[in-house]
């Protein structure tokens, strides 16, 4: 200080900390849409798929870039730009199907198939984009957008892969304009031979793809205070990213700083009532009240941040209140006796008889570094009452996590890689009266000495 003012000297440095400190919170804000962002040009730039198309994550392998993905079932999923297609059709068949919409803020935007306005009887879907307003068209369900670019998802519901196959099949995306003649949807996989992640990239790749995506984006109310401090930082819709040395030193120190922010906030939960039972370690994965991460009086900021930093796509049937219905997820980061779950130990986690679930459980465990699947020589991340798991007794299961299997376990076993800590997802689904009440109950993992 020079008497009551900062010194001449000083000032320089005092901007480079005001601009460090809120980089680090636009590398939080933009976790959900540099996800999305990043996870859309590997769809386009690796896989070879179109706005248009749908690509089919099957195999274990499909899914190892995505972040916390179910390894259970398959998934098909498509990124569609409204910039580059204008409004675009959605036509799904009448079958069994659960899908959703989501902006790029991976806020729900509206559910098609049996949750859907199409009930599971097909129809016809248009996503409009928010620039473009009162659009009307007979015989479709209208999906006003938020965003310019878009997220589409579906899951079938029969467990018959040939019945699958089929209503994938008929599925199609085109653009409105050309609904005469639409250009056939193909369904493209991921690449065997390559390996890639669809999760929020490090350094300074970090803020070339926020400043990409930002380009076509709408600005909401709620963010024009970033918009600001993003400015200063050398990111502006409508003007090149070229930052300067100085700001290129601390974008990057900021992306540093900011990841280790976000693992704190999702993998030790500061938030009330985070424990779904308070004297064990098991989290509630999904902590924002709903999908459009409003709550009285505020935004949810850490609980959107905390929940998009581990994990990509939220509906509001994930965090069923109903018996029987959706789906509930707990996460274990920490064994029994508080500590990191390392990868180069040995772990064992009992899951008592009749777990809360009407149709099945899975747990499946994590990369903490990279939040996707564990890419073990097993090539198998998950447990789940749908395998032939080695019951006690009692009905009770044991489940083992380690390096190696213990002598004759090796079905209920995860291989787990030294060097690597983990973490771990609990999933119910179709969640029960027992699930709520949480008079079934289950330990903590605890490491085997």
């Amino acid at each position: 200080m020079d008497g009551d003012l900062p010194s001449k000297e000083s000032i320089p440095l005092l901007f480079d900390e005001m601009d460090f400190q809120q980089a680090t919170q636009c590398y939080l804000w933009a976790l959900p849409i540099v996800a999305f962002a990043e996870w859309q040009q590997q769809h386009y730039k690796t896989f070879n798929a179109s706005s248009n198309d749908l690509v089919l994550y099957n195999s274990y392998h499909d899914r190892l870039g995505i972040l916390t993905a179910n390894a259970t079932t398959p998934y098909v999923m498509s990124f569609i730009d409204l910039k580059a297609n204008g409004p675009t059709v959605i036509e799904m068949p009448a079958g069994r199907t659960a899908g959703g919409l989501a902006d790029f803020w991976q806020r729900e935007q509206g559910t098609i198939g049996e949750m859907g306005p199409d009930k599971g009887k097909g129809g016809k879907y248009v996503l409009v984009p928010p620039t473009l307003k009162n659009f009307k068209a007979d015989g479709y369900f209208i999906i006003p957008c938020n965003t310019v670019n878009m997220f589409f998802g579906f899951r079938t519901l029969d467990p018959d892969p040939k019945v699958t196959e089929e209503l994938v099949k008929k599925v199609k995306i085109y653009p409105y304009s050309q609904r005469a003649n639409p250009v056939a949807t193909k369904i493209v996989s991921p690449p065997a031979d390559k390996n890639w992640y669809g999760i929020q990239p490090s350094g300074i790749k970090y803020w070339e793809c926020l400043h990409a995506i930002l380009q076509n984006e709408p600005v909401e109310e709620r963010d024009r205070f970033f918009m600001a401090w993003l400015k200063n930082l050398g990111i502006e819709k409508g003007k090149p990213f070229a930052p300067d040395e100085r700001q290129k030193k601390i974008l990057i120190a900021a992306v540093e700083k900011g990841q280790q922010m976000a693992m704190a906030n999702s993998f030790e939960k500061r938030f009330a009532d985070v424990k779904h039972w308070p004297d064990k370690k098991w989290d509630y994965v999904l902590i924002m009240k709903n999908a459009s991460q409003h709550a009285d009086n505020y935004d949810e900021f850490f609980e959107r941040t905390s929940y998009f930093y581990e994990a990509v796509t939220y509906s509001q049937a994930m965090m069923s209140k109903t018996p029987n219905l959706g789906q509930a997820y707990l996460g274990a980061y920490f064994d029994k006796e508080g500590n990191w779950l390392d990868g180069g130990k040995n772990y064992t986690l009992n899951v008592p008889a009749n777990p809360p679930a009407v149709n099945f459980w899975s747990i499946t465990v994590y990369d903490s570094a990279t939040r996707c699947l564990i890419d073990n020589p097993q090539k198998n991340a998950d447990l789940s009452s749908r395998k032939d798991l080695i019951k006690n007794a009692d009905g009770s299961v044991d489940l083992y996590f380690g390096p190696k299997a213990p002598a004759g376990k090796e079905k209920n076993w995860v291989q787990t890689l030294p060097g690597k800590h983990w973490f771990t997802y609990m999933r119910f689904y179709g969640p029960t009266t027992a699930y709520f009440d949480k008079s079934w109950k289950m330990d903590d993992i605890k490491e085997v000495k």
